[in-house]
């Protein structure tokens, strides 16, 4: 059993990181209030877990303002990208072997 889950990554373990990782996978960036709304979690559990992801370099942070109001929006590094996808093929791996 322990080759069977060797290849999962725990830092995805969690479902709203997990949910932060699909969605960059598949957009070029998404911002912190579609992010929120997407997965309907609180601001404070949203930046804890994008915190995590950016302190791993699986994710990059860019501020900028919209005409005065300030936007934050991320994006997937090309590590994220990578991790996610061995964690995404151990997934599989573990399925297919059950």
């Amino acid at each position: 059993m322990k080759d069977l889950i060797a290849g999962l990554n725990k830092v995805f373990e969690s479902r709203v990181r997990l949910g932060i990782m699909s969605i960059l996978m598949v957009n070029d960036s998404y911002d912190f209030n579609s992010l929120k709304e997407s997965l309907d979690v609180t601001d404070g559990n949203l930046a804890s877990h994008l915190k995590a992801l950016e302190d791993k370099g699986l994710i990059q942070t860019k501020k900028q303002f919209i005409g005065r109001k300030p936007n934050t929006s991320y994006c997937i590094t090309e590590e994220g990208a990578r991790s996610f996808r061995e964690h995404l093929i151990a997934l599989e791996n573990l399925i297919r072997n059950q």
